[in-house]
């Protein structure tokens, strides 16, 4: 501990020595761009957007604090040969000189941009503070009278095209008495390119729509007109009205190697078939039925052509995991007017079978284990691009701290589990209209799981049919239909059960180590709203995400077992072929969202909840249902289970450390640091709580007056290394406010620290959310 504060005493005047001489490399005559701000006068004109146009930006803080990387530059001697000083400058960052042209690049490009909003006589002026070597820069923005349209009309002499936009004018970004504003313009001429393109207008782009805008003198009115001009292959030629194009024949070309053609005549094919009027060229053997072909295809022969058509196909085909690559070209049919497009839909095949090996080691709560897998898996499996997948794994991990009377110390593991999905909605009696509709992917799985430990044996089965679509890129949806878990309890300890099973205090942890059938039905619903998906489990830019979960278990056997008059066993549960089943029902809700404060540093917040209610043939719900807190994704100032149930100080068993409810809120503000390092600061709240008054739990039912009390705090800054394709945390939380106690010192860590009893660090993969 006393190295660890004299090492932070050492760093911390290191940055402190350093930022005193944040000018060193600040050439003679030149200053050190200290600070840029945008100052306006319209409050409509909101300064935060205008930051991109800045040719100019101070050093990156860190935490948007301090100038860190700088300072590590400015820490190098000026020996450019010495290794220790090429670091410095590698990791750090150069002084960033003030530069003139750059202020006056910038200062034209925010007029413009505040112009383009329709504030026409919108002026930029740059003000220059010098301070010794330091410059600040102010732009202040003068927006003027804002430009609005008074009149709106349409200069269109192809009355085919006219038809169109008025029957879609109620879509239309221009209305009378808006703002002059460029971007609407423009939105408006993509708009109506997109609404052409998918009425048959193939060659038509938005170069054709033009504005004219005539200003009314003395006043801010504009008289706005839209031009849409005629076709013309060459500028020599008489305009004539746009073709609209129908689709001809469409073909398949199922070998197309992308990085070696660019012409059809270059496509190595040998043989071909034809499938309901559609030719299928390949080369040897077509690896894919083509029913599946026909069925993903959305574009249709004799329609007019429709961009939408065209990307729903590409999204259609994205889906198979047998093709890597799509790619569709339209050619124009002979005679050219005939105005019929031929299309031809070219696939590159991936790799259908493939093996793949993990190695792992493993650490639980300071045992040391390693586990190995080996999986097989074919996206081909029967030539509609199913894919099936076969794993094997096994576990050891030596056991430390048990007591002398069980036979050995390690803790072993051998799990098998298959898998077999379909890129498609498979369930009888559904029309193909609905089938076209959601393009679901349907999975049915198997697993089977032996552990070993000295206490006890354990055998968890299980199998799955379940289905998942996204109705576009932003929400996802999961139906898991039937989902049954068996859990075996091959032999038990006597000393276990003892000590553990047969005290009658012990219920829940009873009630976890007998045989159980667990029967459950689940649906969850995911809203990205960047469009984008998650990465390293954390959404990007300026986005939020929703997570929903729903699901039950037991209801329809509880329902058959009454309706039969089965009889309940000795612990008043009705069972199955001698095995008692779960009946619970569950919901989980989380909201986050990122808001970045520029490119280097972001806000980050997410709150949840989760409710899980046993009722009929149960009285608690399964130790795998249950809510945990503490640890690296919850209250970080607890070790991972170390939190709760309410006040509930904990017994050594971590199951009873386990609740019905759970609440979780946590704020980070993350920013990048240097390479690939990356900061977090972070702050968390939350606990769990029962719904009943278990006595191995005293102090965790939730009740509404006292659980606002019971909500824990904990603080801390965190380290990551990104590695693009993963992220390495490490998290270092402290408690802030421990629910345990309800008053005194103890109640309240964050004013009277004590880090052996308050730190808990994490290591973890990925973000916490």
């Amino acid at each position: 501990m006393r190295k660890t504060f004299h090492f932070f005493i050492i760093t911390l005047y290191l940055v402190l020595l350093a930022s005193c001489s944040a000018t060193k490399y600040v050439p003679n005559g030149s200053y050190l761009l200290d600070e840029v701000r945008i100052y306006s006068d319209n409050k409509e004109v909101k300064a935060s957007n205008l930051s991109p146009y800045v040719r100019q930006n101070p050093n990156s803080k860190w935490f948007s604090l301090i100038k860190t990387q700088l300072y590590v530059y400015n820490l190098s001697g000026r020996d450019t040969t010495s290794w220790i000083n090429k670091t410095l400058r590698r990791v750090g960052d150069a002084p960033v000189i003030y530069s003139p042209e750059d202020t006056k690049r910038a200062c034209e490009e925010l007029a413009k941009a505040v112009q383009n909003m329709g504030y026409m006589g919108a002026k930029v002026t740059p003000e220059l503070k010098v301070k010794k070597k330091k410059a600040k820069v102010f732009y202040r923005i003068t927006t003027g009278n804002a430009y609005r349209v008074r009149s709106l009309a349409y200069n269109i002499e192809d009355n085919t095209i006219k038809e169109y936009l008025k029957a879609d004018s109620a879509s239309s970004y221009l209305k009378v008495g808006m703002l002059f504003d460029v971007t609407a313009l423009d939105n408006e001429r993509q708009r109506i390119t997109t609404n052409l393109l998918n009425n048959g207008y193939y060659k038509f782009n938005k170069d054709y729509i033009s504005y004219t805008a005539d200003t009314i003198n003395g006043s801010y009115q504009i008289d706005l007109t839209l031009h849409l001009e005629q076709y013309r292959q060459h500028s020599a030629d008489t305009p004539q009205n746009h073709h609209q194009y129908k689709v001809g024949k469409v073909s398949f070309i199922t070998d197309y190697n992308v990085m070696q053609t660019s012409v059809l005549s270059d496509i190595n094919i040998n043989d071909s078939i034809h499938y309901n009027g559609f030719p299928i060229y390949y080369k040897d053997k077509l690896y894919l039925r083509p029913k599946v072909l026909t069925q993903n295809l959305q574009i249709t022969p004799g329609d007019f052509y429709r961009e939408q058509d065209v990307q729903r196909t590409y999204s259609n085909f994205g889906r198979l995991s047998a093709l890597k690559y799509t790619n569709i070209r339209f050619f124009e049919a002979q005679p050219a007017d005939s105005n019929t497009v031929n299309a031809y839909v070219m696939l590159t095949g991936n790799k259908h079978r493939s093996v793949s090996y993990e190695m792992e080691g493993t650490n639980s709560a300071g045992d040391l284990g390693a586990a190995a897998s080996v999986s097989f898996q074919n996206r081909n499996i029967f030539k509609g691009s199913e894919t099936f997948m076969i794993k094997l794994r096994g576990a050891y991990e030596a056991i430390s701290g048990l007591q002398t009377e069980y036979n050995h110390e390690n803790y072993k593991e051998l799990g098998a589990e298959t898998s077999i999905s379909f890129p498609r909605f498979m369930f009888p009696f559904l029309s193909s209209d609905f089938k076209q509709k959601i393009r679901a992917t349907t999975e049915f799985g198997l697993q089977y799981n032996y552990q070993m430990r000295p206490e006890f044996s354990r055998i968890v089965a299980s199998a799955n049919w379940s289905y998942k679509w996204g109705i576009n890129r932003r929400s996802q949806h999961r139906i898991d239909l039937l989902d049954i878990n068996y859990l075996y309890m091959p032999s038990i300890s006597d000393s276990f059960k003892i000590r553990y099973l047969e005290n009658k205090e012990n219920y829940i942890l009873k009630y976890n180590y007998e045989d159980r059938l667990i029967v459950r039905t689940g649906y969850s619903f995911t809203f990205n709203s960047s469009g984008r998906a998650l990465v390293n489990n954390t959404i990007t830019g300026n986005a939020y995400f929703i997570r929903l979960n729903l699901e039950s278990a037991g209801n329809l056997l509880y329902v058959l077992a009454k309706m039969n008059h089965m009889k309940k066993n000795d612990e008043g549960e009705y069972t199955l072929l001698n095995i008692p089943f779960a009946q619970y029902v569950k919901g989980d809700f989380d909201y986050g969202r990122n808001i970045m404060i520029d490119n280097r540093n972001a806000v980050a917040f997410h709150i949840a909840g989760g409710i899980a209610i046993p009722y009929g043939n149960a009285d608690v719900v399964p130790f795998e249902k249950r809510y945990f807190s503490g640890g690296a994704n919850s209250v970080r100032g607890w070790s991972v289970r170390g939190l709760g149930p309410g006040s509930f100080a904990g017994d050594g068993n971590f199951l009873n450390q386990s609740g019905d409810i759970k609440l979780d809120a946590s704020i980070e503000y993350r920013t990048r640091l240097f390479w690939k390092f990356r900061g977090a600061a972070f702050v968390d709240a939350g606990n769990i709580w029962t719904l009943r008054d278990y006595q191995d739990q005293p102090g965790g039912k939730f009740e509404f007056d006292k659980f606002y009390k019971q909500i824990a705090v904990a603080y801390g800054v965190g380290l990551r290394l990104d590695l693009d394709f993963f992220i390495l945390r490490f998290d270092g939380g402290m408690k802030a406010l421990n629910p345990v106690y309800e008053s005194g010192a103890k109640r309240y860590p964050v004013f009277h620290p004590n880090f052996k009893r308050d730190f808990a660090f994490h290591f973890a993969v990925g973000y916490p959310f």
